[in-house]
């Protein structure tokens, strides 16, 4: 199977699975954990994000996340481009409040700290009863809104409360110079198709990153469409430690 085939086919079994692990992403839950001492299921899971970023990348995103999984679906409504800018800042604003709101939870805990992974879950499923269908439908509106109306994973742009992890763990990589995957380019062999550009799920101008002879969006999710869409092998997947290829 096609890298691509079986990255969109992970996409979709997870949006399947979201009514199972919706509160293993939940941002509220963890207020609600912190208050009690406990570390929860998405603490966990938002940890695991940040330190597999630092190898990794963004590849949850491409690869694993539910709300991906919904906006890939929400493409074939509206393939716009979403505007870049000043709105990819807020996802950053909303994180930042946020983390201090989960600081001061855990500090103002009212017992020691434990763990329990399915806190606030029926046997580790999160959607069991009639409310946790009205927090499921609630954040599938908050997702596919903003891709009905701006364009390609604009709520990956704008609002995702999990992205700024990966993009925190992939800084630091390169801050470290260590290892990654990334994706390397090769300027000179380009003939100008764009096919780059129009595959890439994200709407990023792959194109124009290509001619600068730098790929270094923190946007781009390491998905591989442009890489697999490149007739003329430009692009390429690698570890290696330089963040550019020529």
């Amino acid at each position: 199977m096609k890298r691509q085939q079986l990255r969109k086919l992970c996409l979709i079994v997870s949006l399947l699975l979201f009514p199972i692990t919706l509160y293993y992403f939940s941002p509220v839950l963890i207020l609600f954990a912190g208050l009690q001492g406990i570390i929860n299921g998405s603490f966990i899971v938002f940890i695991l994000m940040l330190v597999l970023s630092i190898p990794f990348g963004r590849v949850f995103c491409a690869y694993i996340c539910p709300a991906g999984g919904l906006q890939a679906c929400l493409c074939n409504v509206n393939q716009k481009k979403p505007a870049q800018g000043w709105r990819n800042r807020i996802k950053y604003v909303i994180w930042s409040v946020w983390i201090v709101a989960v600081v001061l939870c855990y500090l103002n805990r009212t017992r020691s700290l434990s763990i329990d992974f399915f806190f606030m879950t029926e046997h580790g499923i999160s959607v069991s009863a009639i409310y946790g269908y009205v927090i499921y439908y609630g954040i599938i509106l908050l997702i596919a809104v903003p891709s009905l109306v701006f364009g390609k994973r604009a709520f990956c742009h704008y609002l995702c409360w999990m992205a700024p992890f990966m993009v925190l763990g992939t800084k630091l990589r390169n801050l470290l110079h260590l290892p990654g995957l990334h994706v390397a380019v090769r300027s000179q062999s380009c003939i100008g198709c764009e096919k780059c550009t129009r595959s890439c799920p994200m709407g990023l101008d792959v194109a124009q990153m290509v001619k600068d002879g730098k790929f270094a969006d923190s946007e781009c999710i390491q998905c591989g469409a442009c890489v697999d869409v490149c007739p003329r092998d430009v692009l390429c997947y690698t570890m290696k430690g330089k963040k550019e290829g020529n």
